[in-house]
């Protein structure tokens, strides 16, 4: 069971921020605390020692104690605001949806610029740092293939595959997302300032750790969860054996996420990772069309509720519209009956038969389609 927030104020959200700066808590026990106090970070400011000392025991309770003396809650708080950084809780609505159920899901995200969008695909592009041009290149369109699709693109802002990556869908107008392993304030590397101040306009930073963190070695292995729990699907572009991206690559299948791998030469050490993930029967990346398919496909079929989006009409009012593809399909239909083979004559966008029929069953539960029979469909009377 998640933790749940005793009314979601700034106040809370302030007492939130110094639990989440404890030193020697984490999330685990920051969670268990929380819970001591019915979910509230305010009761467990002023929780006695004997509450803190059942879940971190004495030592690290005087240490809290200790810090907890020299912080002064809103002051804090207001410094963050002051320096332009958001600071989102697992118990507010606006957390990202695809963290809050990860093996050791942040308490609190540090931030610049927004969040991920929820109701549109998310990909986690990762790779080698010295790559060579073939996975530079391929890093590259396909960065520009998902920002002209409205893909949030999830990486942690390296040299390399990352940045090639994310430099091409802010490009193309696309929105990307960079975890770091340090505070949202700071550029790491330094060489990629340029894309860490197009990522805070185009996009977010997103860290778990404090403003003012420095990017220590051991803070990137725990930083890989967070880039592979934002993304419904991970493309390893390049990798060698021992690679640090084989991480990232461990921990998203532990959280039930698909991971795509970029075929390379048998001769080429940067290729010696990714063929070895093909060899233990992760999916093929053969195409950007290939994988956009399959991932507007699953994102779809499991995330029907997303089908519909708001859009502005005149007069400042809103009303509800399908997401583009799914618009398409449902003006491809006609209250007569159609083969799934005359749907997909009718529809713009390249879509195999298996992807057209996952996405016909969300229209259906949506009610703006009906199934006849097995492989026809017609438009449902609305």
């Amino acid at each position: 069971m998640g933790i749940e927030m005793e009314g979601k104020d700034e106040t809370e959200r302030a007492y939130m921020l110094w639990l989440c700066s404890l030193p020697g808590i984490g999330n685990v026990r920051g969670e268990r605390l929380l819970n001591l106090c019915g979910g509230s970070a305010r009761n467990l400011y002023h929780a006695p020692g004997e509450l803190w000392s059942k879940v971190v025991g004495e030592k690290t309770y005087e240490k809290a104690k200790e810090f907890t003396e020299g912080w002064k809650v809103q002051e804090e708080y207001e410094k963050l605001r002051e320096k332009g950084i958001g600071f989102v809780c697992r118990c507010e609505d606006t957390y990202p949806e695809r963290l809050r159920n990860i093996p050791d899901a942040p308490l609190g995200l540090f931030y610049r610029g927004s969040l991920p969008k929820q109701d549109v695909p998310s990909a986690a592009v990762i790779g080698a740092r010295d790559c060579s041009e073939y996975g530079s290149y391929v890093a590259r369109e396909l960065g520009r293939f998902l920002g002209e699709r409205g893909v949030n693109v999830i990486s942690g802002m390296a040299r390399g595959i990352d940045g090639i990556c994310q430099s091409a869908a802010l490009e193309r107008g696309g929105a990307s997302f960079g975890v770091l392993g340090c505070g949202v304030d700071i550029c790491y590397p330094r060489e990629n300032r340029r894309l860490y101040i197009q990522l805070s306009s185009q996009g977010g930073l997103l860290s778990s750790y404090t403003p003012g963190t420095e990017p220590r070695p051991g803070n990137f292995p725990p930083r890989n969860r967070i880039v592979s729990g934002l993304a419904d699907a991970v493309v390893v572009v390049e990798a060698r054996n021992k690679s640090g991206t084989l991480i990232t690559v461990d921990m998203a299948l532990e959280q039930g996420k698909e991971v795509y791998v970029v075929p390379g030469r048998i001769t080429d050490r940067l290729s010696d990772g990714c063929n070895s993930l093909l060899r233990q029967g992760a999916r093929v990346f053969l195409s950007p069309e290939d994988f956009w398919e399959e991932l507007s496909r699953d994102f779809h079929r499991k995330n029907p509720k997303y089908a519909l989006r708001e859009r502005r009409v005149e007069g400042g009012k809103k009303e509800r519209e399908l997401v583009p593809e799914l618009q398409q399909i449902w003006e491809a239909l006609d209250f007569t009956p159609r083969t799934l083979e005359q749907i997909k004559d009718r529809i713009s966008f390249s879509c195999s038969v298996g992807s057209l029929g996952a996405m016909l069953m969300v229209l259906c539960m949506k009610g703006f389609a009906s199934q006849v029979s097995p492989g026809y469909f017609c438009a449902a009377k609305r």
